[in-house]
This record gives C-alpha cells, structure tokens and sequence, in this order.
C-alpha cells in the first residue's frame, strides 16, 4: 500500500491544484488547445480528453538533443528506463510501473512488437524519423486490444502540409557518435508527400561492467539506418487515399565473454494503406491494411533469430451527434513468428468489435467504451471503460476514470521449450483514477492518483506445477498492484524562463510475493529550467530516481542516481539552428540493469537545416 507520506503528498498536491490561483489578469482561454488522437482513435482537443496523456511536439524534440527515443521518453513522468548498455543494446519501457510487455507501441496507428517477447524493440526505432509522440497512460485496452495494461505509446512520422519544406541534420559527439538525417515533404494540389532518411553510428563503450560473467572489455557501439515516408492523395472534398511506410536496420555489439565475439540484428518494417472517406456531415469511415515485422537476431556461438509479421485490418465508423460522438470498429489481427526455435513457430488470429461514447453537457464530460477480443488462442476476453470529467473553470478540471484491460501470453510464454505452457491465460487488470489538470497563463499543474490491481499474472515459477519443467515454467500465478501519485507542474517565470518538474510516488508491488517489481523505483522525477532570449535558448535538467531492484526477489539493489544535463540551442541565421548537448555532467556512474554500462559525461553537437 501507499504509505501515509506518500498519501499526505497526494493530497497536498491535489489541494495546491485547486487552490492554484483561479483568476488572473492575463488568463486567456482555449486552455489546453493542444490536439491528440491516441486516446480516441480520432483527433480530440485535450481539453475534452479524460485519459490521463501527454504529448511531445516536433520542436521540443528538436531542442532536447536527446541522442534516442528512450533518452527523450525518460524525461517524461511517469515513464522508466531499463538499458542493457549503450542506444544499440536491448531497452524497456515502463509505463506506471507497467512492464514493456502491458504497453502497446504504435507507428502512425501500426502496432509494432514481438509476438515472442511481446514488447517492441526500442533500441532500433530511430528518433530521426520522428515528427511527436503521444503518451496515454491507463488502460486502453477497449481501444486497443491486448496488451494496453499500463498505456500507449504512439509514434508519427512528418505528414505533408503546406509548402515544400526541406529537412536536413547532422550530429557528433562523445563515443564516436555521428548521425544524419534528410526529409522532403510538402503538398501539390491533391497530393501530399514525406519522405525521410538517415544513418547514425557510435563506437560505444563496453555494454557490461567489469565483474560481470559476460565482461569484454571492448567497447559496444551500433549502426542504424532508417527510411520513412507518408504519401495522400485527396480524391475529393472528403475522399482520402494514402499509403505510410517505416523501415529501420540496425546491428549493435553486445558482451558475451571476454573471447566471443557477439552482435545482434534487428529489423522493423511497417507498411499501411488507408482509405478515409466522410459519407456525410456527420460520419466519417476509416478503413485500413496494414503490416508490421520485427525481425531479430543474436550472435554468439549460437545463432537465435525470431521473425515477427502482425497483419492487421481495421474497420473504423466515427459518427457525430451534435457534440457527442459514436465510434464503431471492427478489427482483425494476424501474428505470425518464424523462428530457428522450431516451437515458436506458430500463428494466431485475433477478431474484435468495440464501441465508443464520448459526451459534452456544458461543464460535464463523459466517456464509455466497450470491447471484445476472440482469440484463436486464448479465447474470447471483454473489457470495458468509463470516464468522468467537470470544469470548475475554463482552467481546472477533475478527471475520475475506471477500466479492465488484459495482456495477451507471449509465444514464448506458451511454447518456449522448458519455459512456455499453451494453457496459460492472459494478464488481467483493473484500473481506477482520480485526477486535476489546471492550466492558465504561465501556470500548468497536474496531479493524478491511481490504483491497477493485475491478476492472473505470468512469471517464472519454480518449482512449476506441471511436471517435466527442471528450471521451472511461465505461469499464472502472481498478482501484482500498480499504485501511486504523478504530480506535474509548468510555470513562466517572467519573459524568459520556464520551470518545469515532474515526480512519480509510485508503489509497483508484486502482491503474492510481497516484493517490489524489478527495476522499478518508487520515486523518480525531473527537474528543468529553460531560458529563452530570442534566437537562443538554453536549459538544465536534473532526473532523479530512488533505488530498485534488479531481481524479483529483491536480492539486487541498484543504487539511486541524480543525472544533471545542460543543452543549448541557437537559430543563428535564416533556417539554420545548432545544438548543444552535455549529459551527465559530473560523470555520474549508475546502473539501469545489474552489471550493465551506463554513459558517463557526454557531449553532443547538432547541426540543422530548415526551410519552409
């Protein structure tokens, strides 16, 4: 449970919420203007979203000079990172407390992953073809199927708008680390197009630490090349074609003894069409096809290669009533793997309806939603959401939410030889939370409390109940509860500067053994302060995060760390911009895996030509 401090925190911070001043000389009204689509399928002012979320635009990705995707994410709250080395090596995501495999990935609405491990490989995906990301934290799985246990992660690649507009980037810095990017995209008449490339390379450092079994002193570095690109075509007033493709290729050094050499592949390839046609004023239908491949490779003295396609039709009906909405979908999901490992090659289908409501009476927002997933595997499973949301004012709004969610078993933990049982069942969760959002002038505040009770968990369970497994099984044994308050705030302070500060009091707890789950930290937050003068801005950032375990018996202790960054950027002529990054700068030495690397003081320099 969340301890009386901690509950005293949440409170205090919701109190701070509400007493935030109502009434200022400068309030200006929208508030929260900004528009996200993940939480709905279909584009929604945040103002009348309930789902807690999040979004990171194209700019602030731009002055961050964040070197991957994971380094960009893990300054977001409430999310972790867990890294087995440098950018090339294997990482994770946890959403809430969440594993990586109760989050569910998308690219531009294609969901991404391996059906054996059920997470998606985020050391390939190339922040370089990356236009913003939305965050949707909770249960999604009325919207998304299996797997939305903790959240959303949706990236978007650049979409054609307006006038021709050219793109290109380099960066160098610390490890031998040189990247390059170049993207075109624009409107013609009819026609819209993007179309992005890039390659970046690092020499690394050594992915393990001296002391470790797998110890090579050599250093661990990666060579990624991506391509990516959006094309539509408007049929007419209403009538839209279009065709999104993702390809990214990467190879990354890793440690296995000090005499072998070791290296993996990893390849992620989405493609999708899409017809959206609006029938009338009020309905508008989306139909689209689309596949996506993880392909993965090991090297040592043995050679493991897994080969993910999820092929996925969607069928979506949005219809308005006059402020309200509907939303109908049918969908239909194949994954399929092929593998040396001749018992993980298998397939399995999945057909699913769902059923969306989204009211607006004045002050009062409502959201409800329905969903069945009929699994050639593991059945049929229903989940259901609703959410309620009331304005004080234009500025403060309390959200309170409830949902069920489920994660589907991974093809390792059904068929894996000696680990996967095919009678197991999926995850199951049931989530509930309260939350206040205030926004005005210069002023953000945030503060949501939550509660995920997981059941039917999957772990490694020895000895395992059914006979014939030496080293244990994958089971349905745990419970686990994922509790605890995201506190956010924003405040421009005068002209020029603007503090911000995230902190998660969470307590990711595995019930049935009493343990807090691996890697993840009860407190973690970031601090920064920006300043911006015209053409240039600078900042400074401070992540912190409390001790964790490495193990699920809580045997590993990693050691909390405080990680201060500087960067700086400064448009010094017409369409052209320079970064300047320097992470860690006292040279913090911390662990996100047991035994594994972590980079020291690094510093990064960019180079960015735009032109629209």
């Amino acid at each position: 449970m969340i301890s009386p401090a901690t509950r005293q925190a949440a409170l205090a911070s919701l109190a701070l919420a509400v007493a935030a001043p109502a009434v200022q000389a400068q309030a200006q009204f929208p508030v929260l203007n900004a528009v996200l689509v993940t939480a709905t399928r279909t584009p929604q002012p945040a103002r009348d979203i309930i789902s807690d979320s999040l979004s990171i635009g194209a700019e602030e990705i731009q002055r961050s000079g964040a070197g991957s995707i994971t380094e960009l994410l893990q300054r977001q709250r409430g999310i972790e990172v867990a890294r087995n080395g440098g950018p090339g090596t294997n990482s994770s995501i946890f959403l809430r407390g969440s594993n990586g495999n109760q989050v569910v990935v998308l690219v531009d609405g294609v969901r991404i992953g391996s059906a054996s491990s059920g997470a998606a490989a985020w050391n390939a995906i190339p922040l370089g073809a990356i236009d913003h990301i939305e965050v949707v934290y909770g249960p999604l799985s009325t919207i998304y199927g299996a797997d939305a246990i903790g959240g959303v992660v949706q990236i978007f690649t650049r979409k054609g708008e307006g006038s021709l507009a050219l793109d290109a980037s380099v960066l160098a810095g610390s490890y031998g680390t040189r990247a390059g990017t170049a993207s075109i995209s624009g409107k013609a008449g009819a026609f819209s197009y993007a179309l992005g490339a890039g390659k970046e390379r690092a020499d690394g450092f050594s992915a393990t630490l001296p002391g470790s079994a797998s110890y090579n002193k050599d250093d661990d570095g990666y060579d990624r090349k991506h391509a990516n690109g959006q094309l539509s075509w408007q049929l007419a007033p209403g009538q839209e074609l279009g065709a999104l493709f993702l390809h990214t290729d990467q190879q990354a050094d890793f440690d296995s003894g000090a005499t072998v050499r070791a290296w993996s592949t990893q390849k992620i390839d989405t493609v999708g069409l899409y017809s959206r046609n609006r029938l009338n004023r009020d309905w508008q239908m989306t139909t689209q096809v689309a596949q996506s491949r993880d392909k993965s490779g090991s090297f040592t003295s043995t050679a493991s290669q897994i080969d993910t396609t999820q092929t996925q039709y969607s069928w979506q009906n949005d219809i308005a009533l006059g402020s309200d909405s509907l939303q109908l979908l049918a969908e239909h999901r194949k994954e399929e793997v092929a593998s040396n490992t001749a018992a993980l090659v298998r397939e399995r289908s999945t057909t699913s309806w769902a059923a969306s409501y989204n009211m607006k009476r004045g002050d009062h927002l409502l959201a409800a939603a329905a969903r069945n997933d009929d699994s050639s595997q593991y059945g049929s499973r229903s989940t259901g959401s609703l959410g309620y949301g009331y304005r004080f004012s234009p500025a403060l709004r309390l959200n309170a939410s409830y949902g069920t969610s489920f994660r589907a078993p991974t093809f390792n933990e059904l068929y894996y030889p000696g680990y996967g049982l095919p009678a197991n069942r999926p995850e199951r969760g049931r989530n509930s939370e309260i939350g206040l959002h205030y926004e005005q002038g210069g002023t953000t505040l945030g503060a949501v409390a939550y509660r995920n009770r997981l059941s039917d968990l999957l772990v490694n369970t020895t000895p395992c109940p059914v006979p014939g497994f030496r080293f244990g099984c994958a089971y349905n044994v745990n419970q686990a509860t994922l509790e605890g308050i995201s506190l956010s705030a924003r405040q421009q302070l005068g002209n020029a500067f603007t503090l911000s500060a995230s902190a998660d009091l969470q307590n990711p707890q595995d019930d049935s053994a009493g343990k807090q789950l691996a890697r993840r930290a009860k407190r973690h937050g970031n601090v920064a302060l920006e300043y911006t003068a015209g053409s240039l801005s600078a900042g400074a950032e401070w992540q912190l995060s409390s001790d964790r375990f490495d193990d699920a018996a809580n045997r590993n202790r990693l050691g909390g760390y405080g990680l201060l960054n500087l960067y700086a950027a400064w448009d010094f002529a017409p369409s052209w911009s320079a970064t300047l990054r320097w992470n860690n700068v006292a040279g913090k030495h911390y662990e996100l895996a047991r035994n594994y690397g972590t980079a020291g003081s690094a510093v990064y320099a960019g180079l960015r030509y735009s032109y629209k």
